[in-house]
């Protein structure tokens, strides 16, 4: 049986947008605005800060892992679509293997906790 996804619905004055959790690669910040890529490169644009975002995300969610990290002032990411971290070219690259990659530059601190965050969640008690 097929498990139905879970959808993020962001409602404006102008517009309505119901997107596919798991199909959202990335958040990016643009001043008091968020961009949102998903996997399809479909990308919207929401009058929503980055923090806010992340609060409405956290709380649509309700899991104790986490889908959705901010790393650094610019971004959140879909934690499922990590392919590579490049410490020293500052680069983060999120793809599924088969049809997307996004190459987002990140600054090598974000990139360290990043890095050391996905290896204590995938170490064993």
């Amino acid at each position: 049986m097929a498990v139905s996804p879970e959808y993020l619905i962001l409602n404006s004055r102008d517009e309505l947008l119901r997107i596919d959790i798991n199909s959202i690669v990335y958040f990016e910040a643009d001043g008091n605005y968020t961009r949102i890529i998903t996997a399809n490169n479909l990308k919207a644009v929401v009058c929503m800060n980055l923090a806010r975002m992340l609060a409405l995300l956290n709380a649509r969610l309700c899991t104790t892992v986490p889908t959705f990290a901010r790393v650094g002032k610019k971004h959140i990411i879909n934690l499922n679509h990590i392919y590579s971290i490049h410490t020293l070219k500052q680069q983060l690259v999120l793809s599924d293997g088969r049809s997307f990659a996004y190459t987002i530059p990140i600054s090598k601190e974000a990139l360290k906790e990043l890095k050391h965050i996905i290896i204590l969640s995938n170490t064993p008690a």
